[in-house]
């Protein structure tokens, strides 16, 4: 802001100038002139439409009073863009916040909506009308009482929406894999059926004799019995599909080499299939193993659709339990249930960091009483502070376990961990150690607000470097708290 500017005037007048401007604002209209002591002079500024006041990140912090016109208030977000926070318009005063919370410089850019004019009291100025005059003092605390509810509202609105589309592009990168996977296997599985009604035909040609029947029964039912061998160690798989091949290729069976592998990922071994060798002739038995083969990658594409759909099942019904609605009934929730929904919706993230989490479910039993699932996004923000916290290819530790009257549980990681000088504020509304535009400060003020207000429970936290650990206490049961107020129009 400079005087310079033709759309921007300053002058440094005395108060009395002003006195009665200043009576009719609702601020000083239950106070005297005479009692302002300690301000003598203020300066007027008057600014041209779309005039900047102050700009994000300016450190000379005032207080304001609009006498004429309309002044807006923005806020830059990280994109870039700026979001509307209010407006003051003639009688209405702002800027009492950063003074009143400790900043050091402003947040927001304020700017002339249309031409105004506003009186600007210094930062000393301002904490002498606070002492001098009980009534200013009254209605700027309630000002920035009411400020400090709605814009809290307001970014915890935001910080909602911002999770939500975490979790959502976390869910899409999860719903793609098996999506995708059923796809393929869809794809093979037909190429598999035609293939199989070919190899039918063939195999068909001759009748067959009871004992050639009976062995091709035992291999179908081998074949249906399930979608998976026992696991083996990848040495041990290795040679048994060598085994395998080399057999069916001494044998005479044409693409011996693929139909190995396929018959032994399936639990196959030599002895089974001697039936077919001793009973079939050699074209009638590569015939019958190429059928077999079909057959086994049919139902291995059947498994795997299967799978699939239960993995997009299991998911879907993780979000249904973590955003499941606030104005249930009352229920019993298992926590264990809680923990695990929320890691499977953000287990993408811990996959690209390659973060194993281990877990230590000792809590028995492992319910309590609750509405709704608010808990879910304690989770949320614990467990993703300790994903941020922890370097790649990292640990997290998830316990929980029972204490009288409690039900507790612990999210730790491995990171740089707290320094000691910040440990006593991390609960603190908007504080954040991130850099900026990558935190709003809210996660772990919803975390303290979530656990002690509604659940009326206890969150503590020990943290040294190479080891944070925040341990969240519940009671069995739990009234919930009425939900939050709905945000109204804001002042800067």
């Amino acid at each position: 802001m400079s005087e310079g500017d033709k759309s921007l005037e300053i002058e440094s007048i005395a108060l009395g100038d002003v006195a009665g401007a200043l009576s009719q604002s609702p601020i000083f209209a239950e106070t005297s002139f005479e009692n302002l002591h300690g301000v003598d002079r203020v300066e007027r500024v008057t600014a041209k439409t779309n005039t900047i006041l102050v700009e994000p990140g300016d450190p000379h912090l005032s207080y304001w009073l609009v006498l004429s016109g309309k002044i807006l208030a923005l806020r830059p977000e990280p994109d870039g863009t700026l979001s509307m926070i209010g407006l003051a318009e003639a009688g209405e005063g702002f800027g009492e916040v950063p003074l009143l919370t400790g900043k050091t410089q402003s947040v927001f850019q304020i700017s002339a909506l249309e031409d105004s004019v506003l009186l600007r009291f210094t930062e000393d100025a301002f904490w002498n009308l606070l002492a001098c005059c009980p009534m200013v003092r009254n209605v700027v605390l309630a000002n920035m009482k009411q400020r400090m509810q709605i814009y809290q509202v307001e970014a915890l609105h935001r910080e909602k929406l911002v999770s939500l589309g975490t979790l959502a592009a976390g869910l899409m990168h999860e719903l793609h894999n098996p999506g995708s996977a059923a796809k393929r296997a869809a794809s093979q599985l037909r190429e598999n059926l035609m293939r199989l009604q070919q190899l039918s035909l063939r195999f068909s040609d001759h009748p067959k004799t009871q004992e050639q029947l009976d062995c091709v029964r035992g291999l179908l039912e081998h074949t249906m019995r399930s979608c998976h061998a026992p696991a083996l160690s990848s040495v041990e798989q290795s040679d048994a599909e060598e085994a395998m091949s080399e057999w069916l290729a001494a044998a005479g069976v044409d693409n011996a080499y693929t139909i190995g592998p396929a018959l032994v990922a399936i639990g196959f071994h030599r002895e089974e299939l001697v039936c077919a060798k001793d009973y079939f002739e050699a074209g009638s038995f590569s015939n019958a193993l190429n059928w077999l083969e079909a057959l086994v990658s049919s139902v291995s594409q059947v498994c795997a659709i299967e799978e699939s759909i239960s993995r997009i099942s299991d998911l879907v019904m993780a979000v249904k339990k973590f955003a499941y609605d606030e104005r249930s009934p009352a229920r019993e929730l298992d926590v264990h249930d809680s923990l695990q929904s929320t890691l499977t919706i953000l287990g993408h993230k811990l996959r690209i960091k390659q973060i194993a989490v281990e877990k230590c479910f000792s809590a028995s039993p492992s319910t309590i009483e609750t509405r709704g699932s608010a808990l879910s996004q304690v989770w949320t923000n614990l467990i993703d502070n300790a994903a941020d916290a922890s370097p790649s290819n990292g640990n997290i530790e998830i316990a929980t376990w029972n204490e009288p009257e409690w039900l507790a549980v612990s999210v730790s990681d491995h990171g740089p961990g707290i320094p000691e000088d910040v440990l006593p504020r991390i609960f603190e509304a908007f504080f954040t150690t991130k850099p900026q535009g990558s935190g709003t400060g809210l996660g772990l003020e919803i975390v303290h607000r979530i656990v002690t207000q509604k659940f009326g429970g206890k969150i503590d936290v020990e943290s040294q470097p190479g080891n944070t650990r925040f341990i969240v206490r519940l009671p069995r049961k739990i009234l919930t708290a009425p939900a939050d107020p709905a945000p109204n129009d804001s002042k800067p």
